[in-house]
């Protein structure tokens, strides 16, 4: 699945602006304050509906306007085309429409590339609460294994009703035998859960320490730490010794909603101790680990969109970055000027002057239509 355009017609600062893509890198070079992370955030409010920046997609509508609106251009293996659309408004709400039709959140996800972004607002990947790290966890092997894209889903739903059942026992409404059927639930959607997530960051380990050593940090690891381990009847049986506990505090205190995903550096945590730099190298390193996990198993590439990537980077890493890019999938990054760019980043530019003047190879600014 190849994005072959971006429209914004408005989103922040961006008024008309329509970008083509095309396979491979695209770069979009231009000075800071002109609009670059604003259309980087229309690409992902398009092809996902939510904003990497904000909770609040409102905020994507431009001052003095009433609505935020983009759509992605794309063409699949068989040459067939087909667009979404995203949109919010102030008095309408938020829509995301596939060929202009209403389409639930999982056709959308069946039918588009998955979309990975660095940028400086998404360290929070890295140094956030762990809750941060789950869910990013459980969206790349829902992509790697489409079989286990409701896993999540299943036990958010097992956990909500166990949570509901002990804040009804706590207030007398119950029994604590009650639990036993909401303890099995929970632990027939929890194994499985804490397996997937268990064989994801296995596999995506070994690439995450290869492209943090190849980016200068040699001795990083990639680890999983659950909360709750063991088969269905071990888990139930994990629920069941904790049940008084869980009654005391009015929610269940244990199982994989409690999971960390851990990502260090010479044994250090890079979340407590890594530097602003370290931090945003090992946020490129898991996205690389999962772009290449996806490689192998030939599933849908994930389209990159990589934001003043290369400022905090020297020349040979950026060399480095750059030749991994180049080996499959399409990419998008932007960079304050041509200079920070590797050649093979320069092949296919384009240039942004000022909020939606986009300037193309060959041809004089303009304000993008």
């Amino acid at each position: 699945m190849l994005v072959t355009a971006i429209d914004a017609r408005p989103l922040r600062s961006l008024e008309r602006v329509r970008v083509p893509l095309g396979p491979g890198i695209t770069s979009v070079v231009g000075p800071n304050g002109v609009g670059k992370t604003n259309l980087v955030e229309a690409l992902y409010f398009a092809l996902t509906g939510r904003s990497f920046r904000t909770s609040d997609r409102r905020d994507l509508i431009p001052f003095g306007e009433s609505l935020a609106r983009a759509e992605v251009t794309m063409r699949d293996d068989d040459g067939v085309e087909r667009r979404l659309l995203a949109s919010v408004s102030r008095t309408e709400g938020r829509r995301h429409l596939l060929d202009g039709s209403a389409a639930d959140p999982a056709t959308i996800a069946r039918s588009r590339p998955p979309v990975a972004v660095f940028a400086p607002d998404r360290l929070s990947l890295v140094k956030g609460p762990p809750a941060e790290r789950r869910a990013h966890l459980d969206g790349f092997l829902a992509a790697r294994w489409p079989s286990r894209g409701e896993l999540r889903k299943n036990f958010g739903q097992a956990l909500a009703q166990r949570n509901a059942m002990i804040a009804r026992v706590g207030a007398g409404f119950g029994s604590q035998d009650g639990l036993d059927v909401w303890d099995a639930g929970l632990a027939a959607a929890a194994a499985p859960l804490v397996e997937a997530r268990a064989e994801a960051v296995a596999e995506l380990a070994p690439a995450f320490a290869e492209a943090l050593a190849d980016l200068g940090l040699e001795g990083g690891e990639l680890a999983y730490a659950p909360r709750a381990e063991g088969d269905v009847a071990e888990i139930r049986a994990g629920l069941r010794e904790r049940r008084d506990a869980d009654l005391k505090l009015g929610r269940s205190s244990w199982g994989p909603h409690l999971d960390e995903v851990k990502l260090s550096f010479g044994g250090r945590a890079l979340r407590k101790y890594g530097s602003q730099g370290q931090q945003r190298a090992a946020l490129l390193a898991l996205l690389f680990a999962e772009r290449e996990a996806l490689l192998a198993a030939r599933r849908v590439t994930p389209l990159l969109l990589l934001d003043d990537v290369m400022s905090e980077l020297d020349p040979g890493r950026r060399e480095r970055l750059v030749a991994r890019l180049a080996a499959g999938g399409q990419t998008l990054i932007t960079a304050a000027d041509v200079e920070s760019l590797p050649p093979a980043a320069r092949e296919s530019m384009v240039r942004m002057s000022s909020p939606g003047v986009i300037e193309t190879p060959g041809s004089a600014p303009a304000e993008a239509a």
